[in-house]
């Protein structure tokens, strides 16, 4: 029942920005860059579309994920320790990063609470690409050993 929902709602998704897309392109970028007036009434609906259709697509991926994770008992548990693994690499990489007040190219300065969040987002990405390469390789030596 849900998939046969979300055929129809992306179809009538798609329909909509197709069309919108055809009337953006028959207008031309520079009549929409000079009119405010058709920027609302071509690109407005255009970003709208593009919204309801990423709101879609998150509502019927979470809704799928919950579904799965709830009708099978192994799954819920993996995803459970998957989920605290990655917590527990956020965390580490919060408590790794420094934070220092930045200034920026446009003369603002960012936060040292952003610099942090962004180091952190930085060591946690490392941490992962690591833990990623180091079980591709493991699995590469364990076929091998076979």
């Amino acid at each position: 029942m849900l998939h046969k929902i979300l055929k129809i709602v992306a179809l009538i998704l798609s329909i909509l920005g197709a069309i919108w897309l055809v009337r953006i392109l028959i207008t031309g970028d520079t009549a929409i860059i000079d009119s405010p007036e058709l920027q609302n009434s071509l690109v407005t609906p255009f970003i709208y579309i593009a919204y309801a259709a990423f709101a879609v697509a998150l509502v019927f991926v979470v809704i799928f994920v919950v579904k799965n994770i709830f009708t099978g008992g192994s799954s819920l548990k993996g995803t459970l320790i998957g989920l605290g693994a990655f917590l527990a690499v956020v965390v580490i990489s919060f408590l790794l990063a420094s934070g220092e007040e930045t200034p920026l190219r446009d003369g603002g300065s960012l936060s040292a609470s952003a610099s942090r969040w962004v180091e952190a987002g930085i060591y946690a990405f490392y941490i992962l690409a690591v833990v990623a390469i180091g079980a591709m390789v493991f699995s590469g030596v364990k076929k091998l050993a076979k």
